[in-house]
């Protein structure tokens, strides 16, 4: 599969990123391998490959803001069935029996796994990733709509959730990235 891939983190502007032949990723337990249809850019992507956040492995492919079809259902998986539409963001993995997995706040998870960062990503053909990771997407969002929600939108709706907003509440937004936007 072509794939987009990290070698040497650099500044965005000397191209860090290369065009390679990949093998296409085999989904293992409770993992989907879903047919990339799109992939947004994220700024965290840029902090990755300019180094920021240093990769880590060598030759990571980013890309979390993910829009495709389930292609094969790796051993034990039950949510989605082959050809389902679906999104990965990028909290791709978390220990599920820490303080902060068990209060719902699996964000902070000191045991977190992300994709396109600690994981192959979706600037390919082809990615993997859990199940219980993954976002069924409705038809009524076309993909490139859909993509930055994978991000954005879920801090940002993760953020009125936590701040318990009512309908017809004044609200005060700092700053004016990808989440603000959307929940706007």
């Amino acid at each position: 599969m072509h794939a987009m891939v990290l070698e040497h983190p650099s500044p965005i502007e000397g191209n860090p990123l290369r065009e390679v032949d990949v093998e296409v990723p085999v989904p293992g337990a409770g993992e989907i391998l879903v047919r990339v249809k799109t992939c947004g850019v994220c700024r965290t992507d840029l902090h990755v490959c300019e180094g920021d956040l240093q990769p880590k492995h060598p030759q990571i492919i980013p890309g979390h803001e993910i829009v495709g079809i389930v292609e094969r259902l790796g051993p034990k998986c039950k949510r989605f069935t082959v050809g389902a539409r679906v999104g990965i963001a990028w909290l791709r993995e978390t220990c599920g029996v820490c303080n902060y997995c068990r209060r719902g706040r699996e964000n902070l998870c000191p045991n977190a796994r992300f994709t396109g960062w600690d994981h192959d990503g979706g600037y390919a053909d082809f990615a993997t990733v859990g199940e219980d990771f993954t976002y069924s997407i409705p038809s009524t969002v076309d993909d490139e709509h859909a993509a930055p929600l994978l991000c954005a939108g879920i801090i940002g709706y993760r953020a009125i959730k936590r701040a318990e907003i009512k309908p017809g509440a004044t609200v005060g937004l700092y700053g004016f990235g990808g989440s603000a936007h959307l929940v706007l």
